[in-house]
């Protein structure tokens, strides 16, 4: 598939200025429509769960959440579920609670958690499923950093635990390129600067085009490029007993067509995204 990285696409809502008929700026609304797909995520990670442990999933904690629009949807979900949202950051913690909570109904509420702290912090409370989205574990840019971060996923977890992550890759990620994608009133557009092959680092923007202005690096990702191979080797080093892969199909016109399934072997794509899943 020829997706490129940070490219999930999705129906995208208008977001009006009543006053001037102009799209509001709002840089965490046009990430959650440009990038984000959290209602479908969710159902992929509890279908995910059911198919490797024959049972529902009720804890599910999403580190480096920012808004945490994810563990809102996993609330919406299912009148059962509980949800933790943790990130260092008080501002998309504070949209999330202003945006996303504040809508919700008093008893979904109530089954929401959000901690503005570390992911690496060990007493953090366990849930039946762990994710790092939108590749946020990639800021840990040495090997023994990632490797406590799973460690510390690994023992946050409860007994039939999975830990999922999101991944992505292809030949195009080495290259200095701007991706562009038209939504209706805005354009998205992801920047990829510079790659060292050294390092594996890679810093990444995202811009956004509103009202006809183009507003430069809203975004910006300074990061380590993991494979998935260093990923699964992590993963069973600190004492996963399983991990699989999860590939993206390709629609017709060559693009990711938001469908995953587990796979042994993947396609040398210029760019591809995947999940890595480990059970506990």
């Amino acid at each position: 598939m020829a997706k490129a990285a940070g490219t999930h696409t999705k129906k995208v809502r208008r977001r009006v200025s009543k006053k001037s008929g102009k799209t509001q700026f709002d840089k965490y609304d046009l990430y959650h429509k440009a990038v984000q797909s959290a209602e479908n995520d969710v159902v992929f990670i509890t279908n995910t769960y059911k198919e490797l442990k024959k049972k529902a999933p009720r804890i599910f904690r999403e580190d480096f959440c920012g808004t945490f629009a994810l563990s809102t949807e996993w609330i919406k979900l299912n009148p059962k579920n509980l949800a933790i949202g943790v990130d260092l950051d008080p501002e998309p913690i504070a949209y999330g609670k202003s945006h996303y909570l504040s809508k919700m109904r008093p008893d979904q509420q109530k089954r929401m958690k959000v901690i503005e702290g570390n992911v690496m912090d060990p007493s953090l409370e366990k849930a039946d499923i762990i994710a790092a989205m939108n590749f946020s574990y990639f800021c840990f840019k040495q090997r023994f950093l990632l490797k406590n971060y799973f460690a510390n996923a690994y023992k946050t977890l409860n007994k039939d635990g999975i830990f999922l992550v999101d991944v992505f890759g292809g030949s195009q990620c080495y290259d200095a390129i701007e991706d562009r994608i038209k939504h209706k009133d805005f354009t998205y557009y992801w920047d990829q600067t510079n790659f060292d092959p050294i390092s594996n680092e890679a810093l990444f923007h995202i811009h956004f085009r509103v009202n006809g202005k183009k507003i430069e690096r809203v975004f910006t990702y300074d990061w380590r490029l993991w494979s998935i191979t260093e990923i699964r080797e992590i993963m069973h080093e600190v004492g996963f007993s399983k991990s699989h892969v999860y590939w993206e199909g390709t629609a017709k016109d060559g693009s990711g067509d938001g469908n995953f399934t587990r796979v042994d072997h993947g396609e040398a794509c210029e760019s591809w995204i995947a999940y890595v899943v480990a059970e506990k």
